[in-house]
């Protein structure tokens, strides 16, 4: 029987980043006089920061000359951010567990640059476990786009449709799904209810509640 994988996203499903990269995002933006909601940040979550500067520079008519300086002090403030006050999400010490148990391979596939992967990577220790790791900052395209599950994949020498993944965002979601994967998500509390979830294979509200029950029926 063939080997099957698991891949996780990083911000926000095995580590509470998203806030930090919240909070990063929109102070940039700030320093061109844009005012950025929850609401309009939340659409664009998920993205690699070139895209989401692209995005909200597009949307709001800023000089894209700027947009090298806005990435690099995007990424820096959300690093340390992230190192200094980043904690682990409910359920990661139990969902790592759960798929070592299943000899499952285990990748990281994240649109973070490399340098935070390995800061989260070693915050949390998970390191000795991780078969494959995937930035999509070292990538041409990123999510949506299915290539980080795909080049993740091949790191875990496994067909795309063996592989399930665990995002949080849609934007991540569409990109597993891009890929021929199964696809769990765990949505921030504030989008649990909202209708897009029902593109996944299986919506939880925390990373706790996964158990060997759910894996069956996400591969009948």
């Amino acid at each position: 029987m063939p080997k099957k994988a698991v891949i996780f996203d990083m911000d926000g499903l095995l580590i509470d980043s998203e806030p930090y990269w919240q909070e990063a995002g929109i102070e940039t933006l700030a320093q061109f006089g844009i005012r950025l909601t929850t609401e309009q940040y939340h659409t664009s979550t998920g993205l690699r920061t070139i895209e989401w500067i692209e995005h909200w520079f597009n949307h709001f008519g800023v000089d894209h000359a700027n947009a090298p300086a806005a990435i690099s002090t995007i990424e820096e403030a959300a690093l340390e951010k992230i190192r200094q006050k980043g904690q682990p999400m409910p359920g990661v010490e139990h969902i790592i567990n759960f798929f070592l148990q299943q000899d499952y391979k285990i990748g990281l596939a994240s649109s973070s640059p490399m340098k935070l992967i390995n800061v989260v990577v070693e915050k949390l220790g998970i390191g000795p476990y991780l078969h494959g790791i995937s930035s999509a900052g070292q990538l041409p395209y990123g999510k949506p786009h299915p290539q980080v599950f795909i080049e993740c994949a091949a790191q875990l020498k496994a067909a795309p449709f063996h592989c399930l993944c665990f995002e949080d965002s849609f934007n991540g979601l569409i990109a597993a799904k891009a890929a021929k994967m199964k696809c769990v998500v765990v949505p921030a509390p504030e989008q649990y209810a909202e209708a897009k979830w029902g593109a996944a294979d299986l919506k939880l509200s925390s990373l706790v509640n996964f158990n060997e029950l759910l894996l069956q029926a996400i591969w009948k």
